[in-house]
């Protein structure tokens, strides 16, 4: 099996998943790649499990693809697999059923800070930078712009994508690339509020709310609203979905199936 470079622990229906490879400043090789997808994908339909983190060891949380994979030593069908790879892992993360949180201690950049873009949510600390610099090296970050460019008002992707230089924390946080700005030694502490919080609600709404939340992101109004109408009805179906209307009415906590 391939080196495994990130940790994976879970406890109370939270799973981290750590980025460990300090030394090559958590790059996204094909082995990191493997790995995180791996730990995306296991057992991700358990009821135990209701919330993913993905932090990193180290100053850097992910500087983007290893540039020594990408030289011409290697071939173009081996270049082709690690962006399809990488492409790959970045869209699973929205095609997971359950939330999955960014939490950014340090420098994010070029496919590192598209893995911060694609996730449901990002805390970050007031340290923590953000940036595209591919252009200066003469790769353009056009795969991170797919997940910048959504999540980013344009002209702020591209100044990102034309010059390289880094947001800060601050100005990450006013155009919404990430949730929450905090100091580091509250990091920790604000991942795990937002965390419990997400599993104190049920697991089979949740999925439902984040599968039609990004499906309807790309339709035009008219169409959004008649899907997520019949998504409402369906989500009145699901045994946690009475459940919970049952709960309120009779003022108690709900009691969830997931």
């Amino acid at each position: 099996p391939p080196e495994k470079l990130t940790v994976r622990r879970q406890a109370e229906g939270v799973r981290n998943i750590v980025l460990n490879n300090p030394r090559k400043r958590n790059a996204l090789s094909l082995a990191m790649l493997q790995s995180l997808r791996e730990d995306l994908l296991h057992d991700v339909k358990s009821k135990e499990l209701r919330v993913i983190i993905i932090s990193a060891e180290g100053p850097v949380f992910c500087s983007g693809h290893d540039l020594k994979e990408l030289s011409s030593e290697d071939d173009v069908k081996y270049h082709s697999q690690v962006f399809e790879i990488c492409a790959e892992v970045m869209t699973l993360i929205q095609k997971l059923p359950v939330p999955v949180i960014a939490k950014v201690n340090g420098l994010a950049t070029a496919a590192g800070c598209q893995l911060v873009a694609s996730c449901d949510i990002a805390v970050a600390s007031e340290k923590s930078q953000f940036a595209t610099p591919g252009v200066n090296i003469g790769l353009f970050c056009s795969t991170p712009a797919v997940a910048l460019g959504r999540s980013l008002p344009r002209k702020v992707a591209l100044e990102m994508l034309f010059t390289g230089e880094p947001l800060s924390a601050q100005e990450a946080l006013m155009h919404g690339l990430i949730s929450k700005v905090v100091p580091e030694d509250k990091l920790e502490e604000e991942t795990m509020k937002i965390s419990h919080k997400i599993c104190e609600s049920s697991k089979s709404v949740l999925a439902l709310g984040k599968a039609t939340f990004y499906r309807q992101m790309t339709q035009d109004l008219d169409t959004a609203y008649k899907m997520t109408t019949q998504v409402m009805a369906d989500n009145l179906n699901l045994r946690d979905g009475q459940e919970g209307i049952e709960a309120f009415i009779q003022k108690r906590k709900p009691v969830w199936s997931h």
